[in-house]
């Protein structure tokens, strides 16, 4: 399926999660905090994040900007994983660049269809890119 980084502080959730989305047939890596997550994602280019925006030494807000500033990891979507669902953490995640958002403590359906739905509308946009350009860049 797709290659998925969590980063989430909280071991609970973080293995959770990893464990669900490893049975629905992804391969999961982990980080437990920012900066871990911004240095994993640039050096393993996952398909998605899943990005807890309360985290230690670097927030998800910062680690996303920082992320989407990088022009090998621009292209990741970013979902926001979080607790904190406040009019103004939505519209700080959204402006950092994330392109959902899924509330903590979550639903495993919702998880599942935000990530699938995700996914398809990347790899749409994909090949709609590569179509464009006649599969030559």
């Amino acid at each position: 399926m797709a290659y998925i980084l969590i980063i989430e502080d909280d071991d609970g959730i973080r293995n959770m999660t990893e464990l669900i989305l490893a049975e629905a047939g992804h391969a999961v890596a982990s980080a437990n905090n920012g900066l871990c997550g911004v240095a994993m994602a640039t050096c393993v280019h996952p398909d998605l994040i899943l990005m807890d925006l309360g985290l230690p030494q670097l927030d998800g807000w910062k680690a996303t900007r920082c992320l989407k500033a990088d022009a090998s990891t621009n292209h990741i979507p970013i979902i926001a994983f979080t607790a904190l669902l406040s009019a103004s953490a939505t519209r700080q995640a959204t402006l950092a660049g994330c392109e959902a958002i899924i509330a903590k403590p979550f639903e495993l359906d919702t998880l599942l269809d935000v990530i699938t739905s995700l996914l398809a509308k990347h790899a749409q946009a994909d090949e709609q890119s590569t179509n464009e350009h006649g599969g030559e860049w």
